[in-house]
This record gives structure tokens, sequence and C-alpha cells, in this order.
């Protein structure tokens, strides 16, 4: 059984209040490093063999300070990068609650394909193809994926046969930890999901 722990890359100057997406040049902010040095904290006594991230920055940095307890290099897959958001890439997230599209994104997500970028659907396909062949690669290892809120979304909502268009009930915060048990054989398990280390 390999065990894939998903943790969202930290807080950056633009989290919440942009689209994010492909954006490149994006940094963690003096926040979001507390974040992820708090997360590696809490990974450090976990037996990771290998740690991946997303190729973008921040999830880069964040993969950084993840793998450094554990005398790690950083592997990038973009199979687990951000959803191309095309047209809205790095637009303000209050501009975009205000178009028609943003009503079907959060009731039924599975139908959108954003404007020259790709569907949601697209995404989680080639997210969930990545853990799979990681999952095969890694055997009864335990790896840490770094990637973004939508797609950690899309591979929780694949592997515990949700429908995509419910996956906008789940809720996965800035450097927070979720963690998957993919067997060969049998059904996924989810262990942990959005701990954030903070009691609530």
């Amino acid at each position: 059984m390999t065990t894939l722990v998903l943790v969202r890359h930290a807080t950056t100057a633009a989290t919440g209040k942009r689209l994010g997406g492909w954006t490149p040049g994006v940094h963690l902010d003096a926040k979001g490093r507390d974040q992820a040095e708090s997360t590696a904290q809490r990974l450090a006594g976990t037996q990771l063999t290998a740690v991946y991230a997303s190729p973008l920055e921040r999830t880069q940095e964040t993969a950084r300070i993840v793998a450094k307890p554990h005398g790690l290099r950083v592997r990038t897959r973009r199979g687990i990068g951000e959803v191309d958001y095309g047209e809205w890439t790095d637009k303000p997230l209050g501009q975009l609650r205000r178009r028609k599209a943003w009503a079907t994104i959060q009731a039924t997500p599975s139908r959108v394909t954003f404007p020259g970028g790709e569907s949601i659907r697209a995404a989680q396909a080639r997210a969930v193809d990545t853990t799979e062949a990681l999952a095969e690669e890694h055997g009864d290892e335990t790896i840490a994926l770094v990637s973004h809120a939508d797609v950690i979304k899309a591979i929780v909502a694949h592997h515990l046969a949700m429908p995509l268009d419910a996956f906008q009930r789940l809720v996965v915060s800035p450097a927070s930890v979720t963690v998957l048990a993919l067997p060969s054989s049998g059904a996924p398990a989810l262990l942990s999901f959005n701990d954030t280390g903070v009691s609530t």
C-alpha cells in the first residue's frame, strides 16, 4: 500500500485574492514560509521516501521546506500542477465571482472548461493518472505530493468515488495535509483530510 501525503502549498500575497493558476513568479509570503515550516515540523517524524511537487514556484518552495528534514530532493511532476484557468488566470476573485460561469463552476464543475484553458475533468484525470503512476512506482512507501487546492480536492474526490460535481464541498487550506492510502488492490482510504495542525 502506498501512502500519499497531499500538501497544499502555503500562502502567497495573492492567496484568497486572485485565481493564481499557472501564473509564474508567485512566491510564498512571510506567513506562507512560516506555514510551510510548521507543516515540515509536523511531517518530520513521517518516513517519507520521496517528495514531489507541481512545477510552480509556490509549490516548489513549500516542497523544499517539507523535504529538508528528510534530506530529500524535490522531484517535479507537471501532472499535479494547477488547473489551467486560461483567460481567468491571475484575475481577481471578486471580479470572477460576478461572471455567469462562476455559478456553474460552484454547482457543476464537471461541465466547465476555462476559456483558453482546460476543463476541471481534464485536470482531475491527469492528476489521478499521476497519483496512480507514483503509487505503482513507490509500492509500500509514503510519499509527499505538494500541489494546489482544486487539484487535491479532485484527487480526493476520485479516490473516494465522489462525483466531481461535489468536490467544491471539500475545503483544502494552505499548507494543509491530506493523507490517502492507495492499496495495490482494494479500495483507497482517506486517513486524514485538511489537517492544518490547528485545533478548531
